[in-house]
């Protein structure tokens, strides 16, 4: 056994008791439903900063992103723009449902949008999500963590028996302390991850040669042909290498599986339409469950800002760049290598849809002369896809117990009983994962596909109960059908459910799912929203704003200021999410015209990615705490749940809540 396996499994052993600590130590100290699933609502601000950050980001930033800059180069770069958008949608969805939640109780966002809209078919469209995203995502997940131990062990430990061992002990922590435990494991997961990934980037800076090396040998490969995607062919405005250039505003091609857009697939409307898909992860039911758990709004700010935006942001825009920037020239992409740009053969040929195990072969180039590091490193990318495997496991029991167990077969079910049911639904959703990633990794990966994109049909749903009372529970539900429905078909699984008949291919004119999807929605919910009007339901669903107007509402003296703000989210979303991006493909120097003539000495849709991430985080730091969107609400909450104890029968309803206020030491539930 080489020193390198010892040393991974000396830090997976001290990991996994730190986890298994904090799961017992959570377990003994979360006596009610209440504790269990949402903290008490007590979850601090550090522990509350942390956990969402890790469990946002930890999925996809740490392994998977470097790999597609390895394949599309810069003008897939621009996902680190993700570290934006993210907050940006929880600077829209958090506060306001955190408030709702306080004020009558709400455990999960099906109890609360089933109360709002009067409709237990939304509970359940709003669970089936929810499972959406745990089973296939987290089955993604568990792959990716045992290909990853399996890779840097050099075969000694196979793929599924690294998976099932290490979703054991995922398993014990997450069903053991609940939510709290998972926030208390999320503080080491954060650590180890964003250490991890400037780390990583570190090496690949030294196997290159340096920054400025690094900047020159993409210089000489700008002024080449290679790449996977070829040329832009005077799409982005020029005919430019796609590795440095989105390729166009927008192509009117059949789909990826029908026909190849030219120059790449990331033309600005993809790029737009890919960041929609981004803006799922906090419409997801998982993250307003953390949202619920804060003791109070405060964390909000500082996560959205600090954390993701700016932390986040700068680690991915920079030090995951240069990992999947840097594999160009260490033998990562054969093509480079036989031109005689590569300047070192580190890494294996990863080029034929093999970048996923870039990572895993970055660890293993340190293994020899430093075995412990390359074990620590592993580490840090195992719990960064446990992080988020955790809070939607978590998230998935939750919603089971409460929106099926407590609220259809047993109403009266005790704290004990929640909490049990809970726990087996945790254990039944990893095992389904499990036995996906195991025996089917095709449905796995095409249903994978499909989380992020139908969470973030969920949006007009949550608009319509924290934004828009104009929203009706038809319109909310059509159009969440509608979206769900072009999802499902502008995806890899809508010919695979289809017998491949459908006359276009995946993300038709290079437009996401997403994007697909938000429109039929969007189309459909404003549509019957207009023809369902009714008196009685509109003063139910105005009741909850008058509250939300009342107490979450931006400070009168600050209102003028709205308009300007959300002028500023669209010239944002268009020029540095969108497609005015392709001026950043040649504004700090045209990608062939050589290393001399780059304004800042990197490609200029680096630059422009980064100039615009900077503008992303003073905007972000605009709404939430400029607007207070994301701060301690004016007037402090009363709650009016009459269910205080979580665990009676009975639904109650918003207007004899509103009746009757009580005040309830929080928290109460």
């Amino acid at each position: 056994m080489s020193d390198k396996i010892v040393w991974l499994f000396i830090f997976l052993t001290l990991y996994w008791g730190y986890c298994i600590f904090w799961g017992a130590r959570c377990g003994f100290r979360s006596p009610s439903a209440s504790d269990y699933f949402v903290a008490g609502r007590r979850l601090p601000v550090w522990l509350f900063v942390m956990a969402v950050t890790t469990a946002a980001f930890g999925g996809w930033s740490f392994t998977g992103h470097p790999g597609l800059v390895l394949r599309d180069g810069f003008s897939y770069a621009f996902a680190a723009i993700g570290a934006i958008a993210i907050p940006l949608s929880g600077v829209v969805l958090l506060k306001r449902q955190w408030a709702l939640s306080k004020r009558f109780g709400y455990m999960t966002p099906g109890e609360m949008l089933a109360d709002y809209y009067g409709s237990e078919a939304i509970r359940l469209i709003v669970l089936a999500i929810a499972l959406l995203f745990a089973i296939p995502f987290t089955g993604v997940l568990l792959g990716g963590s045992g290909f990853l131990i399996s890779v840097v062990t050099d075969g000694y430990v196979s793929r599924d028996m690294a998976m099932w061992g290490l979703t054991l002990v995922l398993v014990i922590y997450v069903t053991a302390g609940g939510i709290a435990g998972i926030a208390n494991v999320a503080v080491l997961q954060g650590i180890l991850m964003a250490m991890g990934m400037i780390v990583l980037g570190l090496i690949a800076l030294d196997h290159v040669g340096g920054f400025e090396v690094l900047n020159r040998k993409l210089a000489d490969l700008a002024a080449t042909r290679i790449g996977d995607w070829g040329t832009t062919r005077g799409l982005g405005g020029g005919d430019y290498n796609g590795l440095f250039a989105l390729s166009g505003v927008a192509q009117w091609t059949a789909g990826l599986g029908k026909e190849a857009p030219a120059g790449g697939l990331w033309t600005g409307v993809m790029c737009l339409s890919f960041l929609f898909a981004l803006l799922g992860v906090m419409a997801a039911p998982t993250f307003s469950i953390w949202a619920f758990s804060s003791e109070s709004p405060r964390p909000f700010a500082a996560q959205q800002v600090w954390a993701s935006a700016a932390a986040v942001g700068a680690i991915l825009l920079i030090f995951s760049a240069i990992q999947g920037a840097g594999a160009l020239f260490l033998g990562a992409n054969k093509a480079v290598t036989e031109a005689g740009l590569a300047v070192a053969q580190v890494l294996p040929d990863l080029s034929g849809g093999r970048q996923a195990a870039l990572v895993p072969y970055y660890i293993n180039s340190v293994a020899e002369a430093l075995p412990w590091l390359a074990a620590l490193l592993a580490v840090c990318g195992l719990v960064a896809m446990q992080a988020t495997g955790a809070v939607h496991l978590a998230a998935s029991g939750t919603m089971l117990s409460r929106d099926m167990f407590r609220r259809f077969l047993k109403p009266g079910a005790t704290h004990g009983g929640q909490k049990l049911f809970a726990r087996i639904a945790i254990l039944v959703v990893a095992g389904l994962a499990l036995a996906l990633a195991t025996y089917d990794r095709v449905t796995l990966i095409e249903l994978g596909a499909l989380a992020l994109p139908i969470a973030f049909q969920l949006w007009p749903t949550l608009l319509g109960a924290i934004w828009f009372p104009w929203i009706t529970r038809q319109g909310a539900l059509y159009g969440l059908g509608a979206g769900v429905l072009a999802v499902i078909l502008t995806e890899s699984i809508g010919q695979t459910l289809t017998g491949d008949t459908l006359p276009w291919g995946r993300w038709p004119w290079t437009i996401h799912s997403a994007g697909w999807g938000i429109f039929f929605n969007l189309l459909v919910c404003v549509a019957a929203s207009a023809m369902s009007q009714e008196h009685g339901a509109r003063e139910h669903r105005q009741k909850f704003h008058d509250f939300l107007q009342d107490h979450a509402a931006p400070r009168s003296e600050r209102r003028g200021v709205r308009t300007f703000a959300w002028i500023l989210v669209v010239v944002w979303l268009f020029f540095g999410a969108g497609p005015g991006g392709v001026v950043g493909n040649f504004l700090f120097g045209a990608p062939g015209a050589g290393y001399d003539a780059w304004d800042f000495a990197m490609p200029s849709l680096w630059a422009w990615r980064i100039l615009w991430w900077g503008g992303g985080v003073f905007l972000v730091w605009f709404l939430a705490y400029g607007l207070e969107m994301s701060t301690a609400p004016k007037k402090p909450i009363v709650s009016l749940s009459e269910d205080i104890h979580g665990a009676t029968a009975g639904r109650s309803t918003a207007p004899s809540r509103f009746k009757t206020a009580r005040h309830v030491e929080y928290p109460s539930r």
